[in-house]
């Protein structure tokens, strides 16, 4: 996928056009953002997307994130802006991610590129719904007519995944925390895809022989990061995503995908 992008970020720039450019905006000092946001501007780096940094102290409030987003909104060189998340308890996590221009929302979180997504209308798509998409199709797993379950129900992938499943005509299932005869249900699936933040939740008696399983899950756990899916589900399924390897450089890649994608159609 990195090299999909290196390759579309070069043609646009021989043809004459701007090289696409990515904007973080990070809050405070949280360790895993600062790993993630290196990774990604590493990735950018990769492909040829510029990237920069925006930072705000831990005390900032809600206003003082809406006004550096809508500068970043009004530059024209900016092609993509992420508001890194998690944010500190006193910002509207909400109102920052709405602030932020839906044509330039490359995490596919404002609620206008959520229902273009519902309504089968072009969106930017959620980077790691969309980076689990890729994972099936690059590994030829069939999607239409199988019986897919997801296990979470987030608006980040839960929700977002099973829309995405939906419109590639697979039969969706979405479970939850209040589901009944949860093992009985996600023992039907011919793809399972766990994101629900809870180690090791999928065994192997609730996996079907065969199945495509899609662990998001990412839970650190003594010092170690652990999957939602007990590593022993492999001997029963016909895939199995690694974690940590697995959906998170998906999700990395999907954004990189996403800042040249919304270069493409803000100026094609």
């Amino acid at each position: 996928m990195l090299e999909e992008v290196r390759q579309g970020v070069a043609r646009r720039v021989a043809g004459g056009g701007p090289r696409p450019h990515l904007s973080v905006v990070l809050v405070g000092h949280h360790p895993a953002s600062e790993t993630y946001v290196r990774h990604k501007h590493r990735d950018a780096e990769q492909v040829g997307i510029t990237s920069s940094d925006h930072r705000l102290p831990e005390t900032v409030s809600t206003e003082e994130v809406v006004e550096l987003v809508g500068h970043l909104n009004a530059d024209p060189a900016v092609s993509g802006i992420l508001v890194q998340t998690p944010l500190p308890p006193q910002v509207a996590t909400g109102v920052a991610l709405e602030a932020v221009d839906p044509a330039r929302d490359v995490d596919g979180l404002h609620p206008l590129n959520q229902g273009r997504l519902l309504r089968d209308e072009e969106a930017l798509v959620a980077c790691t719904p969309a980076g689990i998409l890729r994972l099936l199709d690059d590994h030829q797993v069939e999607i239409e007519g199988r019986r897919a379950v997801v296990i979470g129900r987030s608006t980040i992938v839960g929700k977002p995944v099973a829309i995405l499943l939906l419109r590639r005509n697979a039969t969706v299932t979405v479970c939850h925390s209040r589901t009944r005869e949860l093992d009985e249900i996600s023992r039907q699936a011919d793809i399972l895809v766990a994101a629900l933040g809870r180690p090791h939740f999928v065994r192997p008696e609730m996996v079907k022989e065969g199945a495509a399983v899609v662990d998001v899950g990412i839970n650190p756990v003594d010092g170690k990061l652990r999957g939602d899916v007990d590593p022993a589900v492999a001997e029963k399924a016909g895939w199995l995503s690694p974690v940590p390897g697995g959906v998170g450089p998906m999700t990395r890649a999907m954004l990189m995908w996403n800042t040249l994608k919304a270069e493409q159609l803000r100026r094609p």
